[in-house]
């Protein structure tokens, strides 16, 4: 059976043996069990994280307490505060499990090292950080422009298996609606 951390690098760039082996030599595991936290506000984090098994979710709370869901992750997907990670500061938004999970974790220098080394990472590298911008680009242009009916289908259409494994009050809060009308959209 290949290795999922290789399959999904090569969909970017090709590795030799002996470069996936220097590659995977970078990153340690982690299992972690369903509610457990990734990331808590204030922390340092010291990884971003490649989800081998499960769903995990990162989210903000507002200063009324309110939880607003900046992403989900399942396998395949990476995960972290990405800014506390790449400025090394506090965290500022939580991540925590929503089943047991098992990641491939990365810390910034061995990230950075990785990419001095090997520009094949580099580009890697590189590449997953432009379509995750694109992304985050896309999905606020469809929060400013887009019904709620339209953010729904859309997500529905994109990540149906989302539905499947995440409960519909967090999908409701990726959304920035109620439990209520997250029920209504999907009649």
């Amino acid at each position: 059976m290949a290795d999922p951390l290789r399959q999904h690098i090569e969909k970017i760039v090709p590795l030799t043996d002996a470069e996936f082996a220097s590659v995977a030599s970078l990153f340690t595991t982690k299992k972690l069990r369903k509610h457990q936290f990734l990331v808590q506000e204030g922390e340092t984090v010291a990884h971003e994280c490649y989800v081998l098994k499960g769903c995990l979710r990162a989210y903000h709370l507002d200063n009324a307490g309110k939880e607003h869901i900046l992403q989900f992750a399942m396998e395949d997907w990476w995960i972290t505060d990405f800014q506390a990670y790449f400025q090394q500061t506090p965290a500022t938004v939580y991540v925590d499990c929503l089943q047991d999970c098992e990641l491939l974790c990365l810390t910034l220098e061995n990230r950075e090292k990785l990419c001095a080394e090997m520009h094949k990472m580099e580009h890697f590298f590189r590449m997953k950080l432009t379509a995750g911008f694109v992304a985050l680009q896309q999905r606020v242009l469809s929060s400013l422009n887009s019904t709620i009916q339209q953010r729904y289908e859309q997500l529905l259409a994109s990540y149906p298996q989302l539905f499947q494994r995440v409960p519909k009050q967090l999908i409701a809060a990726y959304l920035g609606v109620s439990r209520e009308t997250l029920s209504r959209l999907a009649k």
